[in-house]
């Protein structure tokens, strides 16, 4: 079989390149034009900005080639982009799609939900009776993205005869795939859907080519939405990663940030702990990366805390890390940790985009984006508008919003909850009666800082949260330096005032000490995912356990694992 893969040369394609690979299937790179002839299946996954994939394809003159090849008849599987490139236009974009499907692609509505829409969520089958493709009702599959195909065959007659399965976010139906004559598509992410979609991918590339060229019309189906979607709520296992003392990546896990070992000093009179060890070790990156996968952790993060001393793309640990870990997961994977304007050694500059660019065809799906975010929010507010230079705009732009994630870390800041007049005002907590007893009679509003915390920014929490979403940014990471390493559960309040504040989605991360901490944050604010490390690390909760408390709970989850 003559299996060609489409990089057009934007987004991760290297993840799906990691899942044939895995499930033992041989292919070939386009590489120009002429090799769209030699192809008997072809698939073109896709991670970005409509306007950016099509403008790529175009300049690189395989537009038409790939138009030319899906009418001839030849099978075709597009994911995400290679998906919505089939319709005619987009939302996003003032460029034509290929007009293989007669409607367009639009926005999702975010009055009753965030975007973009992130997460596992179920894909329904138009008509249960029929081959369904590989796809399962009881699975469910991995979405990022902020457009999409609206299901509504009544203004879209023709087009939705090519809706294979639907899928449900807030009150609003989409077309989650597409499958019609010798074209499907998805716009889910079965290479970055675990076990689920690993199956899917293996089952349409082991039937015989004939059995992909005449699918069958779907039938025009009126649904309505249910009560609520299944969208389930995400746990992300989170690795800091940075060398110790010997110059070996590992990773570790601070408390308030201290990451090294505490010393025991001994004096005449009493015995005092001081910060002098050495940096602790939990384990290998790519060790733990897999022992999570394979625990059922719904995405994973790996965090650079050395920030590049020197260049990113000189980093080459490091990009070896994040190709390692992503042949042997298939869910999710962010990288943070440098990703900005830099200089090497000698002098050559590199771009945000060029360094974001570098980690997502190493296996990376999204880049997370800390001290930058509060500087590129600094210059909004003094300028009144963005420019469009910041790393959050440009790697938005060339890959779409859902790929960046900025890393809040926020400080108290306490205050006279009787006489505080200053700028903030809105944004003060007071500690609650029944609250913990350190915060009862206090008042604080959080303050931004950078450099892992070592520095204060005059910006408080809800300015950079909505400054970010201003410029682009698809997801909130929460941190809190005064909750980390306590093991008291999230910061309820800090979590509540950006989810209140934001139309993005939100995860919530340190200070989770035990199971129930997840029911609390999921249950009290209502943010799509929350995010752990050293527990998880140590061994004192299983990814496992937090899942069936959360289902304990009614709160919907991802069981399958790896």
């Amino acid at each position: 079989m003559g299996l060609y893969l489409l990089d057009y040369g934007a987004g991760n394609v290297q993840s799906l390149a990691n899942s044939l690979t895995k499930l033992g299937h041989q292919f070939t790179w386009i590489s120009d034009p002429t090799d769209f002839a030699k192809a008997t299946s072809l698939l073109f996954p896709g991670v970005g900005a409509f306007e950016t994939a099509v403008q790529h394809l175009k300049d690189r003159g395989l537009f038409e080639p790939l138009r030319e090849y899906i009418l001839s008849g030849k099978p075709y599987f597009g994911i995400c982009i290679g998906m919505q490139v089939l319709f005619e236009s987009s939302l996003e974009s003032p460029s034509p799609g290929l007009s293989i499907i007669p409607s367009p692609i639009e926005r999702f509505d975010d009055a009753d939900k965030s975007v973009p829409h992130m997460g596992w969520n179920a894909a329904d089958l138009v008509d249960a009776q029929e081959d369904s493709e590989g796809v399962e009702a009881s699975s469910y599959y991995y979405f990022v993205h902020s457009y999409c195909a609206k299901y509504n065959p009544e203004k879209y007659p023709e087009a939705m005869k090519w809706a294979h399965t639907t899928t449900q976010y807030g009150q609003e139906l989409f077309v989650s795939s597409v499958r019609k004559g010798n074209v499907f598509g998805t716009q889910f992410h079965p290479e970055k859907s675990g076990a689920a979609g690993l199956a899917l991918i293996d089952a349409w590339l082991r039937k015989p080519e004939s059995a992909h060229t005449s699918a069958p019309s779907a039938p025009l189906v009126k649904r309505f939405p249910r009560p609520e979607h299944q969208l389930t709520k995400r746990i992300v296992a989170c690795m800091d990663v940075r060398a110790n003392d010997q110059g070996d990546l590992v990773v570790t896990k601070g408390d308030q940030y201290d990451v090294r070992e505490k010393e025991v000093a001994h004096t005449n009179s009493s015995t005092v702990a001081k910060t002098a060890g050495a940096v602790r070790n939990l384990g290998k990156p790519v060790a733990l990366a897999a022992r999570y996968y394979e625990a059922g952790a719904d995405e994973l993060c790996l965090l650079n805390i050395t920030s590049f001393r020197h260049s990113p793309l000189q980093d080459q640990p490091m990009l070896a890390v994040v190709r390692a870990a992503a042949e042997c997961i298939f869910v999710p994977l962010t990288i943070g940790g440098g990703i900005k304007d830099s200089v090497d050694p000698d002098g050559t500059k590199h771009s945000a985009r060029e360094v974001a660019g570098a980690y997502f065809r190493a296996g990376a799906d999204k880049v997370s984006i800390g001290s930058e975010a509060v500087y590129a929010v600094e210059r909004l507010r003094e300028s009144g508008k963005a420019d469009g230079t910041s790393a959050i705009e440009t790697i938005a732009h060339a890959y779409g919003r859902q790929a960046v994630v900025i890393s809040v870390d926020p400080r108290r800041v306490y205050v006279d909850h009787e006489t505080y007049d200053g700028p903030y005002g809105e944004e003060v907590i007071k500690g609650k009666p029944d609250g913990l007893e350190s915060d009862r009679g206090k008042a604080w509003w959080y303050q931004c800082t950078i450099s892992g915390g070592r520095e204060s920014r005059p910006l408080s929490v809800v300015q950079l949260s909505q400054g970010v979403e201003q410029l682009g940014a698809g997801e909130i990471l929460i941190n809190s330096i005064d909750r980390d390493g306590t093991g008291l559960g999230f910061d309820l309040d800090l979590v509540n005032l950006i989810k209140k504040n934001v139309k993005i989605p939100v995860v919530a991360s340190s200070g989770a000490g035990k199971k129930e901490h997840f029911v609390d944050v999921f249950k009290t604010t209502g943010v799509e995912a929350a995010l752990a490390a050293g527990i998880f690390h140590r061994e004192e909760v299983k990814i496992s356990e937090v899942k069936e408390a959360l289902q304990s709970a009614g709160i919907n989850v991802r069981k399958e694992v790896a």
